[in-house]
């Protein structure tokens, strides 16, 4: 039966590719049709199973994180580099990389699923692991409230068979129960630096856990940080960018040695030093003899931690907030974000343009120009001059600016 799906599913890709329709994801639903346990038969068979990487902020980098540090160890990674959050994505990621006689040539598959489709994966999959990063308030159109959004991601701790590796600092997660719970954290002087959405919003102080933590960030400077694992400290250099991922990269490591106990600290944490950003996340580009970096933000925290790791003097800002179905349709969350740190805005973009303007005065922040089309905005704002450049953009709005830079950039 598996081969005759791999067959069909392959047969579908190649017709889709002839039609110009690469990313369609047409084979995974026709093999999701004919044949629903083909994920569930081709990711059992390896040795050490299925991770899932979920939460509302961090999964794509996180992911990428894991994939890359479990290589340097010698293991063979499956993942979903498309990012797809549907099982039939997931089906289309394996089709392109299993052969016609049936051999997955993997050890391990580390995917990336939003909290939704997470729990629907399971049931579908069985899942050794499960990395849960935060609860935040995105989306909230889609997925409703967030403690609702703590109950999916609850469910798919309970279908992790082995442990499951928790954000001791986020209030939600620290509260998710799990048969072999792992913790993750930060330093008493690092979890000032990292409010979460209710610390913002209710304006509270953060609080300290006393759950022990099998990684912590303890100290971060502009390119390197310092993490103690299992009660040790190590030093890394890192290339990844904003402090956000220097977190998310204390829970791909807590995983890491979670899945290979044996592994080295000091390995990982030096192999950490060469992973770079995800996709979409800190990239720069170079247009009109000037750096334009793209820097996505969806939420409350993710944008707060955005100003507090890239807000100086020495850049020249663009922000492009869209409310797209795949951005979330509620805004009303950038009123719960100090922009006060924010200089130089030069330009205000994207669907909800007056909105941001809007939010940027009550902080009395000056905004120099406001251009709703997108395409037109980036082509002012990289004229201006040959200042280096930061776009702080929400999700499609990020994915349209990168498809513009794209074709200007010289890098």
């Amino acid at each position: 039966m598996e081969k005759i799906s791999i067959f069909l599913g392959k047969s579908v890709q190649k017709i889709t590719r002839l039609r110009g329709n690469g990313g369609s994801a047409l084979p995974g639903l026709v093999i999701e049709r004919t044949n629903p346990n083909f994920v569930k038969n081709v990711l059992s068979k390896l040795p050490y199973g299925v991770a899932v990487v979920s939460g509302t902020n961090g999964k794509t980098t996180t992911t990428k994180i894991v994939t890359e540090l479990l290589e340097k160890q010698g293991l063979k990674v499956f993942t979903n580099k498309s990012g797809s959050n549907f099982v039939r994505g997931v089906i289309s990621a394996i089709l392109k990389n299993i052969k016609l006689n049936g051999k997955f040539d993997y050890d391990i598959a580390v995917l990336e699923l939003d909290e939704a489709h997470a729990v629907k994966f399971c049931e579908v999959v069985p899942i050794n692991y499960a990395l849960l990063l935060n609860v935040q308030r995105d989306q909230l159109d889609r997925f409703g409230e967030i403690d609702h959004t703590a109950d999916l991601l609850q469910k798919v701790a309970t279908a992790a068979k082995k442990e499951v590796v928790l954000n001791r600092e986020d209030p939600r997660i620290s509260k998710i129960k799990a048969e072999h719970p792992v913790y993750f954290g930060l330093s008493e002087t690092m979890l000032k630096k990292f409010p979460s959405d209710d610390n913002l919003i209710e304006k509270s102080e953060v609080k300290v856990s006393t759950k022990p933590a099998k990684v912590t960030l303890e100290k971060l400077h502009e390119k390197s940080a310092t993490y103690k694992i299992d009660g040790q400290n190590y030093n890394t250099n890192l290339t990844l960018k904003g402090i956000y991922n220097a977190y998310n990269a204390a829970g791909a490591l807590a995983l890491c040695k979670t899945i290979l106990k044996d592994a080295e600290p000091k390995l990982l944490t030096d192999n950490l030093a060469e992973v770079e950003s995800a996709f979409g996340r800190g990239e720069v580009f170079n247009i009109n003899d000037a750096e334009v970096e793209i820097l996505l933000v969806k939420n409350p925290s993710a944008f707060q931690l955005s100003i507090a790791s890239f807000a100086d003097d020495e850049h020249d800002y663009m922000i492009a907030i869209n409310d797209n179905i795949a951005d979330g349709r509620d805004i009303s969350w950038l009123w719960n974000v100090d922009f006060s740190k924010l200089k130089n805005v030069k330009m205000i973009s994207g669907v909800r343009a007056s909105d941001m303007a809007l939010r940027l005065k009550y902080d009395n922040i000056h905004v120099a120009k406001i251009e709703e089309n997108l395409e037109v905005a980036v082509d002012k704002f990289t004229k201006s001059n040959k200042k280096p450049k930061r776009v702080f953009a929400t999700y499609t709005a990020m994915l349209e600016i990168r498809k513009i830079i794209s074709g200007k950039s010289i890098l």
